[in-house]
């Protein structure tokens, strides 16, 4: 059962989020809040998997919510951005803040629990337009390998350079392995030691990463946006 909590200033938006999961036979909404001073109080009592995370909010907003949240280093809960703006700002905020996903409001119902299961296995989760503009935005903007960074990708196997180079272009787990001839499973190791070798919590992570430190260049980004 994934337990969700659902945050968001607006008791009807809560309410449609709850019908839509509350069908659901492996989702359990655990509660509620209307603002991000109250999210972090209920994260804290209900420890929940996944919290569905409004960006604008009154007071502390979604994404302040969201680094407190994540202060204290790694944990159990994942938090999954939902807003009505598509607006690249919020995404690198809240992507930076510690978030798993970043979604628009208007998502196909199915898509929503998707990501939700997706988010609660590990997973990371963009929308399309999100992952195509990100790519876009940094490819205007290559960076070079400095100090840490350039020893921690020298600690990465030729083959987990190629896995994570293949994320950061948006390629799913069995694209990166149909492109490596390899199986998901294999695929799924090497994420697995990228993410632990480079003190990464999840793949969103893992693409900020390769653009911010120079692994991906445009020429590579381009081949699959999504």
């Amino acid at each position: 059962m994934i337990d969700v909590l659902i945050v968001d200033d607006q008791a009807l938006v809560r309410a449609g989020f709850r019908m839509i999961l509350e069908i659901e036979p492996d989702i359990h909404v655990v509660g509620e809040a209307a603002d991000g001073e109250q999210a972090v109080a209920q994260v804290a009592a209900l420890s929940p998997d996944v919290v569905l995370m409004d960006v604008r909010m009154p007071g502390v907003d979604g994404i302040a919510a969201t680094r407190r949240l994540m202060a204290d280093g790694p944990r159990a809960t994942r938090v999954v951005m939902l807003t009505t703006f598509d607006m690249d700002g919020y995404v690198y905020e809240a992507l930076q803040a510690g978030a798993s996903g970043f979604l628009l409001k208007d998502v196909q119902p199915e898509l929503l629990v998707a990501g939700i299961r997706a988010v609660h296995s590990g997973e990371s989760l963009l929308a399309p337009t999100v992952t195509r503009r990100m790519i876009e935005s940094f490819l205007a903007r290559p960076r070079v390998p400095e100090g840490e960074a350039r020893d921690q990708l020298a600690s990465l196997t030729p083959r987990e350079l190629e896995t994570l180079s293949l994320l950061a272009r948006g390629l799913t787990n069995a694209e990166v392995a149909e492109e490596l001839f390899v199986s998901e499973t294999t695929v799924k190791t090497h994420v697995g030691r990228v993410l632990m070798k480079l003190g990464l919590r999840d793949r969103v992570q893992a693409v900020i990463y390769a653009y911010e430190t120079g692994l991906v260049s445009g020429a590579g980004a381009e081949r699959n946006p999504r």
